[in-house]
Parts: structure tokens; C-alpha cells; sequence
């Protein structure tokens, strides 16, 4: 938790951005935290994970609360019941949610059953309620009941005066991601210290890569340091040598010599800010000769995407501008022909690289998606492609200082994505097809680093980076061994 000037600090901006937004009345935005979710029955929860945007404006990572700012006047208020004697029994004693609510810069507080009061009192009078789109599915229910609508109405987004307060508030909406965004001073050192467990995580991956180790032991290992250091991980490990498959979770692979093992991980801070890295290690401890032509060319497009990197730049040109080195070099291998701005524009780099080249980062590990990759990841001026690749480019925005995102390009060899190109005559004119089933066998690479966008270029966040040259990967893991 942050100082309660960090919460009353973004609470006054949000009010200040709602009032560009919105004439007239600006009304209440209301906010719900998370409740705990049974695994099988009450008492065996999962485990508690607040809503990041009442973290970032309230800062109380506890169940069961609730708050409202009301966009005219101010003023704030916390929803949450204190605990009787049974819970003291199972729990211990607990703060007051007066004094919780003290401690993040909120002077009012009730019992959570006048919530629902007050947001019906502001309907009854007319004034606009303005809510995110819930991601979980109890805040969905909890909502729809409330306002009297069905759970799919409180997901969609609509300007306040079509939505009137039934539908998520598209400039509530717009107001918390352009706040969000921006990182914070605080923020950048809670997601370094996230990078640095990070760093500790991989760091015990890349020494558990070893013939006859079964994956699941490296990711044991891994999550342990994540659960030691922090919260746990910032998302569901991927851990596998078939790195042709984007996100694979299955661990019960053997770790065979030849083949490629492609870790993509990261780590929670107790604050809840993530990191996100991703390396691929050759499991025999050295590349063989194809494996470190395609290793270099995926590292060189992370070394050139970390370079353009800086304010007033598009992350939109940056994948261009990689995705063009990574045919560049391939042309060189003999795998793609033709003209390299012509195989841009027509997608081509989308059969080798089907995902975008990053996405922004902070308190979820795909910062802020569950409100719509679109709100968070593209400007008003900017459209999605519809190309492959492309399309799935999670963040293009202009850069500001203050942007936290993930630099990944990647290179694989999908046999049934190559298949279905060749059987459908896509890039005919410009990808070898015989020379590409030679590669069937070969899974995939992606080499990933999280980075900030400062007032002058970008560093990367962490400590330390990773060791990614092919040629210190192998001299690493010979002295590992």
C-alpha cells in the first residue's frame, strides 16, 4: 500500500479528468473490490486477489468493499463491514473499516448493505452512475442485480448518455485507463521489484534446463521463488519446448537434447505489480547451427524494438519497423522472397510472428485488457489490421514517458498455421513452403524484456537484464552445469 496521498492524489485526478468529459452533472462513479471465490466449498477460497483499478484508487486489498466518488462535490466514500467475534475467531482481530479507510485518504465510511442504498438514492435522482465493465462474474451478477439489468448490459460500454448508468461508462472508462497508463514514481519501483524477482525466477529455469528434468520440476522451482519473493505469478507459467505453441501450460515433457525450451513467466509483487520475461534456452546447454541463426535474428529484433523505443513514437511503427528486420534476415535464409515492404504490408510476417510485438504492464500483467484491448492499446486515431500479427498487436499507441510494456518478438514455425497458408495460397508469391517443412520440428523462439518509456528513450525495468546473446546463453549454462 501507498502513502494515502498516492490514493486521494488519483482519486482527485480521476474527478478532474470525468469533468473534461461530462457537462452538466457529473454524477457518482461507483467501484466494486473483489469478493472471495470458493474452490469447491466456503472456507477453501482461491486465492484473494483484489480488482486492480480499487487497488489503484483505494488501495484496500481485502475482500468484500466497495466505494463511491461522487463527480461532483469530491467527496469519497468506503463500503465495508467490520468483524463480529466469530470472525475474530477464524481470523484475529482486524482494523476498522473507518480506520481503513483513514489510512488511504477517505474520511467516510458505512457497512457494505448502504452501497447499494446510495447507488439507487442516485438513481431515483436522476444523477448519471458511471461503472467499469466487472471482469468477474459475481461483480457482474452483483451489478445487474442492483440495477435492475441483465449481466451481458453491465459488461457492454456506452457513452453515459446512452449507457444511463445500466451500462459501463465509456468516459469512466477512458478516465481511469489515460490515468492507469502513466506510471507513477511509485509504481515504476514496485514493477522493478517485481522484474527482480523476475530475474530470480528465470534465473532458477535456466539452471533447471538439463536433460531427463521433467518441465514441471523447473516450474515448481520458478513458481516457489515467485511465492518466497512476492505474491506469486503475475500469470499462468508457459513452460515448454514446444514453443510453437503460443501459451502451452502442459509441463510433462522430459527435457530432450536438440530441442528448444521456450520460458515465459513472471512474477506479483505484495503490491501487485507484475513482470513479465520471456527466454528460450537450448536444452542440450548449445544451439545447433539453425536454432542460433533464428536465436539471432529474434534477439537482434529485440535489441532493435528496445532502440526505437521512446516518446512521440507509435509502438505501431516499432513492430513495423521489427517485424521488417525479422523478413529482412529470414529473405537472407532463404525462407520468405520478394520485395520486404511489400511482405510487411501483405501480412507476411504474421505466418512467423502471430502475436504483436507487446503490451502494456503495471498492476495486471496485460494491463488494464479485461476493459478492452482497444480502450487500453490503441489511440483514438488508430484502427486495428486485420492481418495477421498485426491484428493481434496489443498495444500501438503514441509512447508518453511513463508507458510500462513488454518488447517480445518471437519466431516460430507452426506446422498446421504453414499447412493452412499453403492449402489457401496465402504469401504464395512470397514464402518458400518446401524450405519451411524442413522446420516442422523446430518449435519456436521469443525473447522478452519489460521496459519503460522515459523523457529521453526507454530503459529496461529490473536490476539486471537476463543474459539473451546466444553466445552468453551457452558459456552461462556450460559453467551451470
Amino acid at each position: 500500500m501507498f502513502s494515502a496521498d498516492v490514493y486521494s492524489g488519483r482519486r482527485l485526478a480521476l474527478v478532474q479528468k470525468m469533468s473534461e468529459s461530462l457537462a452538466e452533472s457529473r454524477g457518482i462513479a461507483i467501484f466494486l473490490g473483489n469478493v472471495e471465490s470458493p474452490q469447491n466449498y466456503r472456507g477453501n477460497d482461491y486465492k484473494f486477489r483484489q480488482d486492480s483499478s480499487f487497488l489503484y484508487f483505494w488501495g484496500l486489498d481485502n475482500p468484500g468493499f466497495a466505494a463511491i466518488l461522487d463527480l461532483d462535490s469530491g467527496q469519497s466514500r468506503i463500503y465495508g463491514d467490520d468483524v463480529d467475534v466469530e470472525d475474530i475467531v477464524w481470523m484475529g482481530p482486524q482494523p476498522l473499516v473507518s480506520a481503513m479507510a483513514e489510512s488511504v485518504g477517505c474520511s467516510q465510511s458505512a457497512p457494505f448493505c448502504k452501497f447499494g442504498e446510495d447507488v439507487r438514492d442516485a438513481l431515483k435522482s436522476g444523477r448519471p452512475v458511471h461503472f467499469l465493465p466487472p471482469s468477474r462474474y459475481f461483480n457482474a451478477t452483483f451489478l445487474a442485480e442492483l440495477l435492475g439489468v441483465t449481466s451481458s448490459s453491465v459488461r457492454e460500454v456506452k457513452p453515459s448518455r446512452e449507457g444511463r448508468g445500466l451500462c459501463a461508462s465509456e468516459e469512466f472508462l477512458r478516465a481511469v485507463v489515460s490515468l492507469r497508463l502513466i506510471k507513477q514514481q511509485c509504481e515504476i519501483e514496485e514493477i522493478d521489484k517485481a522484474c527482480d524477482i523476475g530475474y530470480e525466477m528465470h534465473t532458477a529455469a535456466r539452471r533447471g534446463c538439463k536433460p531427463g528434468v521433467v518441465e514441471q520440476e523447473i516450474v515448481g522451482k520458478m513458481e516457489g521463488v515467485t511465492i518466497s519473493k512476492g505474491w506469486g505469478v503475475s500469470f499462468a507459467t508457459i513452460l515448454s519446448q514446444n514453443g510453437e505453441t503460443l501459451h502451452n501450460h502442459t509441463h510433462h515433457q522430459i527435457i530432450t537434447p536438440g530441442r528448444l525450451l521456450v520460458v515465459d513467466a513472471g512474477a506479483e509483487s505484495n503490491t501487485h505489480y507484475a513482470s513479465d520475461f520471456t527466454r528460450t534456452y537450448p536444452c542440450s546447454g548449445k544451439f545447433t547451427s539453425r536454432q542460433k541463426d533464428i536465436y539471432d535474428i529474434v534477439q537482434q529484433c529485440n535489441d532493435l524494438a528496445f532502440s526505437l523505443t521512446r516518446p512521440g513514437v507509435t509502438y505501431y511503427e516499432v513492430h513495423l519497423a521489427t517485424v521488417r528486420h525479422m523478413l529482412d534476415c529470414l529473405k537472407g535464409f532463404g525462407f520468405v522472397k520478394g520485395d520486404v515492404d511489400e511482405m510487411v504490408a501483405n501480412g507476411i510476417s504474421g505466418l512467423f510472428m502471430p502475436h504483436g510485438l507487446g503490451h502494456n504492464m503495471g498492476l495486471d500483467v496485460h494491463d488494464m485488457e479485461d476493459y478492452g484491448e482497444d480502450y487500453v492499446g490503441y489511440d483514438s486515431s488508430q484502427k486495428r489490421s486485420p492481418l495477421l500479427g498485426l491484428g493481434n498487436l496489443r498495444m500501438a499507441r503514441m509512447l508518453c514517458p511513463g508507458h510500462v510494456i513488454t518488447d517480445e518478438p518471437g519466431i516460430y514455425f507452426i506446422p498446421a498455421l504453414i499447412e493452412n497458408w499453403k492449402r489457401e495460397g496465402t504469401g504464395r508469391d512470397f514464402v518458400n513452403y518446401p524450405l519451411l517443412e524442413k522446420y516442422y520440428d523446430f518449435g519456436g523462439i521469443r525473447l522478452e524484456d519489460d521496459v519503460l518509456v522515459t523523457e529521453n528513450g526507454a530503459r529496461r525495468l529490473g536490476q539486471k537484464r537476463l543474459p539473451i546473446l546466444s553466445s552468453e546463453i551457452e558459456e552461462i549454462m556450460a559453467s551451470e552445469n
